[in-house]
Order: C-alpha cells, then structure tokens, then sequence
C-alpha cells in the first residue's frame, strides 16, 4: 500500500508543512490560538444577548465549534493547491500524488489537534470540566481526518484544470460556516427542518466534539453512524475522481 510505502516521504513533507506554515508568521503557533480566541471573542459579543439563554457556556460552546470547523476550512483550502504548489514532485519524479495531499491534510490534522489541546485547560477554567468521554476524542478527529482528506483529494485534483475553483470554495465555506451549528445552538433550529438539518456530517461532527468535551456524554449513534459513512464515501469518492484526473497533472502543471 502507497501509504506504508511513502510513509517516510509522508512525515518529511508533513513536517516541512508545519514549518512553512508557523516560520512564515511572526507570531507562529500562537496565532493558531488567537484566531479562533478572537473570533470566538467577536462572535460571543455578537451572538450572547440572543442565544445565551439558549445555550449553557456559551463562549466554550462557540470556541469548540470555530476550531473543529477551522480543521475542514483551512486544511481543506491549503491542500487544494498541494499538487500545483510543488510541480517538482509531480513533473520531474514519480510518487504517488495522494502522498502531497495527505501530507497537507495531516499538517493540518496536527495543528487541529494542538489547538484542542490547548482548548482543554480553558474548558476547566470556565467551569465546564472534563469526562472520561474526552478520551473518545481521538475516534473522531480520525473520522474528521477522513472527511477534510476525501474532500483534499477531489479540490486538489480539480483544481489542477480548474484554477478558480479556489473562489467558488471559499464562498462556500462562508456558506457551509452558518450552515453548521458553529454559532448558534441546535435548538433554535426549526423542527421541520432538523432532520434535514442533521444529514450535514460536520453538523454530525461537530455536535460530537462538543457531546465528549462540554456535555460529557456519549455521542449519538445517528451521528457516529453519519459521520463514519460521510468519510468513506469522500475517502471514496476523492480516489476515484483524483486517479481520473492525475493522468494529466503533469501536462496542465
């Protein structure tokens, strides 16, 4: 399997990302905290007076759902451009071309991770505590990875032939973010409309992070069952239009 394969190519482009990413920024890692705290900080001054009464620990409510959607948003964005951002690699050797894309998706993936780690001891300070369900933590965020790598691999691939793909997706992030339940609660979703509603996997996702970190309890099995399918066929879907095109890479880079 190309994975185990190119796994040592996989860690080095991995890490070579996150260096690139936090070296070209002055404040590094630290601005991968601030943003989401200084959103959360607009969004809570914003959004408080009409959904607070809606929703218990509102600011944690609001940060857990901004950094599990920045995971999808800016790994899906960045990995886009993996396959033209290193024509070298694509042109001049041979390698499997997943390999830039997932080693693109994983930098993000460890970002993700770091920025929930950080999230915890805020949740202990604001009086949310934590559970033993935290440890269902890992589960998801691999189902996430599934999810933000299937969609990668069809955008990466796409945006070979197709150069203002990179506009069209960043409207519809902007689409997706007040399309999930990032900034206000569930329950102030019209009920006619919930079970639509919940056929979004990061909806699913989502609502999954904040189960096992501020509600403490275990995530439903609609969920679970959404969200692992939702991946497999992205993860499938992704393959199979990414082998398609990647005939071509080499003519259009």
């Amino acid at each position: 399997m190309w994975i185990i394969e190119y796994r040592e190519l996989i860690k080095i482009l991995t890490i070579s990302d996150l260096k690139v990413k936090y070296q070209s920024s002055v404040l590094g890692f630290a601005w991968s905290l601030l943003n989401p705290l200084l959103m959360m900080l607009v969004l809570y001054l914003v959004f408080s007076s009409v959904f607070k009464a809606n929703q218990d620990q509102f600011a944690l409510y609001l940060l857990i759902g901004i950094i599990s959607w920045r995971f999808l948003a800016n790994g899906s964005s960045a990995s886009m451009g993996s396959i033209v951002g290193k024509p070298s690699l694509v042109t001049k050797i041979y390698i499997p071309r997943q390999v830039l894309v997932i080693s693109n998706v994983l930098s993000y993936f460890i970002s993700s991770i770091l920025e929930f780690l950080v999230l915890v001891p805020l949740i202990i300070l604001l009086g949310a505590g934590l559970s033993y369900y935290i440890l269902l933590f890992p589960v998801i965020h691999l189902i996430y990875f599934t999810i933000v790598y299937g969609i990668s691999l069809i955008l990466a691939s796409l945006y070979v032939y197709y150069r203002d793909l990179n506009q069209i997706w960043e409207v519809l992030i902007q689409i997706g973010f007040f399309l999930s339940p990032i900034v206000y609660p569930l329950n102030t979703v019209p009920p006619q409309y919930l079970k639509y509603y919940m056929l979004n996997p990061i909806t699913a996702l989502v609502q999954m992070y904040r189960d096992v970190l501020l509600y403490h309890r275990l995530p439903s099995l609609e969920s679970t069952v959404l969200t692992v399918a939702a991946g497999l066929v992205l993860m499938a879907a992704g393959s199979f239009i990414f082998k398609r095109l990647e005939r071509r890479f080499a003519e259009e880079i």
